[in-house]
């Protein structure tokens, strides 16, 4: 297990004990256990659930602490064991390799990344790169430390491969050369992004299990040494690069400097680093420092499906699961994302083990995720009803912080909207589920999630408390004359048209999804004041329509197909399917409209297209550049 791995286990299980029962499990620590020393009282003073797994894992061990935590609960006869007994499984059996290439895609991609996993398919001249082979490219350079930059989206797997090259590494499986690794994650350092510290000092905090003098030992240049700083795009330290010259390993300096010098090779030149990212954080560094510098594209086909066979142990379930995935297209694209892999399995397990029919499975991401907030079903009903406001908070919180492209929340950003950090680790049941606390640092479980409660803010509130997404007045006076779910829509649909990065395309797609009558009921059981809107969504499906033949950017009319897939609205996909199974496609023209189903259903097929032939479609000189990204899917284009 990696540590990070069991501080969130023990914290999930910490998370379900009533305020008394912290109180008895904490007496039990400092009192001592049969085997184990006491904590001392001072140090549990005061101390809340997240203090409470730091302290255990800094006295005994990541895997000390699961055991004295498992003692524990048997004494006070919980059943909180099960998350620690049972869901603990480890890496090393469930890890599926990523598909990871030398190179990038190069240059800023204003898309949104999920639309990047779209338009994703392997190229004959990509080179493959495995984890174990990342330091072994230069190892013909002795000099110089190697240093590497591993680009990839949110939840692609960046960090489970730090972790599984850690593992590896201990397990003396691989890059045996390498003496001592130092794990560095930067949401951690942005905690201390204030304070002076050497990099001896540095080790120190990191790595507490060091004696004083070690740190001395480790940092000698004698030894092979490699650096991981995990995460680059959710530092908040700023990072220059001609900052002051850092040479010595005991010089205590701020942390930008010991970054920056570690970076550039003026403190430990000889070192090895590995530094990790989404692709727009790059900005904030000089790639040419870096050699090689690799991407994670996710899971292929295959490793997807590898991922659930490992995941899910009955065969027969796994088959089923993975069939369905395969003809709901959206999703199984989007599982090269691995979070969204793991998400599926949850929600899919639960649903084979109550018995439902698979044909009423989720087949939009919107589904997905409702069903995914809905499979913590040890919470009881009222419970649930308890945790709306904190829903609707969390909500708040995505949203304010996606307008910002923030994907960690510290103190003050849960403050400002209404969360008690004294309880914001008491989070339970389907909080726990999509929230995660680590220190003093909160994230969602994967940025999709961010955007989907965004969405879920928004059409929980947008009557009652007024349309979030309006900034001028003028919009504010027209919004108090119509407020329609078909106005917030349009409303929702021209400021993501608007949007240059994409940034709102997914969030754009969810609340399509939470409009469908269906949707709202399954969200009404986890908001019970939610009234069903069943105004007819005719008119939004015709304004989408109207929308996309107006729209010049692909980009832009490709998520709009989205959004009528979330609608379960086909009338244009229809329409070209006509065309397409009617054989004589040579006598009509094909409108811009046209072109953009034609590209949408051509691009969500299952299997890449053997041939396509481009002179059978007679497309207008618009709809001929429209029809260009249906390449990317051919073998073979005439």
């Amino acid at each position: 297990f990696t540590p990070l791995m069991d501080k969130e286990q023990l914290l999930f299980t910490l998370n379900d004990l009533e305020t008394e029962d912290l109180n008895i499990f904490q007496w039990h620590l400092k009192n001592g256990v049969e085997g184990f020393l006491c904590i001392p009282k001072s140090q549990l003073e005061k101390s809340n659930r997240p203090d409470t797994v730091d302290k255990m894992v800094q006295k005994y061990g990541p895997n000390g602490a699961v055991e004295i935590t498992l003692i524990i609960l048997k004494k006070m006869n919980h059943n909180q064991l099960a998350p620690l007994e049972c869901d603990r499984v480890p890496i090393k059996d469930t890890y599926t390799e990523v598909y990871m290439i030398k190179g990038c895609t190069g240059g800023v991609n204003t898309k949104h990344e999920v639309r990047q996993v779209e338009d994703f398919y392997p190229k004959t001249e990509e080179t493959p790169i495995t984890l174990s082979d990342l330091f072994k490219v230069q190892s013909t350079e002795k000099k110089q430390g190697t240093k590497v930059l591993t680009l990839g989206i949110a939840g692609v797997g960046k960090t489970v491969s730090v972790h599984k090259f850690i593992l590896d590494w201990a397990e003396e499986k691989c890059n045996q050369d390498i003496d001592f690794i130092m794990y560095l994650p930067f949401r951690e350092l942005n905690l201390i992004k204030d304070e002076m510290y050497s990099l001896s000092e540095l080790l120190l905090y990191f790595h507490k299990e060091l004696c004083s003098g070690e740190e001395k030992e480790i940092l000698n240049e004698k030894h092979r040494l490699l650096f991981i700083l995990d995460g680059l795009d959710e530092s908040r330290i700023l990072l220059d690069l001609h900052q002051k010259k850092v040479s010595n390993v005991n010089e205590k300096t701020t942390l930008d400097k010991l970054i920056t010098n570690l970076i550039n090779g003026e403190l430990l030149p000889s070192a090895l680093l590995w530094i990790t990212s989404r692709p727009a954080a790059v900005s904030k560094i000089n790639d040419q420092y870096f050699n090689p510098v690799t991407e994670i594209r996710g899971f292929n086909d295959p490793q997807k499906e590898e991922y659930f066979r490992k995941r899910i142990r009955d065969e027969d379930q796994a088959s089923r699961i993975i069939s369905h995935i395969k003809t709901a297209r959206s999703l199984h694209i989007l599982c090269h994302i691995p979070v969204v892999c793991r998400i599926s399995a949850t929600v899919f397990q639960k649903m084979l083990k109550d018995g439902t029919d698979m044909k009423n499975a989720p087949s939009t991401l919107t589904e997905m995720y409702l069903h995914f907030l809905l499979t913590n079903d040890a919470v009881s009903s009222e419970t649930k009803r308890a945790e709306v406001l904190d829903i609707v908070k969390l909500g708040k919180l995505a949203f304010l912080q996606l307008q910002k492209g923030q994907l960690l929340f510290y103190e003050k950003d849960l403050e400002e909207c209404g969360i008690d950090v004294c309880e914001a680790s008491v989070y339970s049941g389907i909080c726990t589920q999509i929230f995660k606390q680590e220190g003093k640092i909160y994230s969602f479980v994967h940025l999709s999630f961010q955007e989907f409660l965004a969405a879920v803010f928004v059409f929980l509130t947008f009557r009652d408390e007024g349309n979030p997404l309006l900034k001028t007045p003028l919009e504010k006076i027209k919004w108090m004359i119509k407020h329609r779910l078909c106005d917030l829509l349009k409303t929702a649909v021209g400021k993501a048209m608007r949007s240059e990065n994409g940034h709102l395309d997914l969030f754009l797609r969810f609340l399509f999804g939470l409009s469908l009558e269906s949707n709202q009921k399954l969200l009404k059981s986890l908001h019970p004041e939610l009234d069903i809107k069943e105004e007819s969504l005719e008119e939004t499906v015709n304004y989408i329509k109207k929308t996309i033949k107006r729209t010049k950017s692909f980009e832009k009319t490709f998520n709009l197909f989205h959004c009528l897939s979330e609608l379960k609205d086909i009338s244009l996909i229809s329409e070209i399917q006509t065309f397409l199974n009617s054989g004589d496609l040579s006598t009509q023209t094909l409108s811009s409209a046209q072109c953009s189903a034609l590209v949408f259903v051509l691009l969500m097929s299952e299997e890449i297209q053997e041939k396509f032939e481009l002179k059978k479609f007679r497309p207008s000189d618009k709809g001929l550049r429209e029809l260009l990204p249906v390449l990317k899917n051919t073998r073979q284009a005439l």
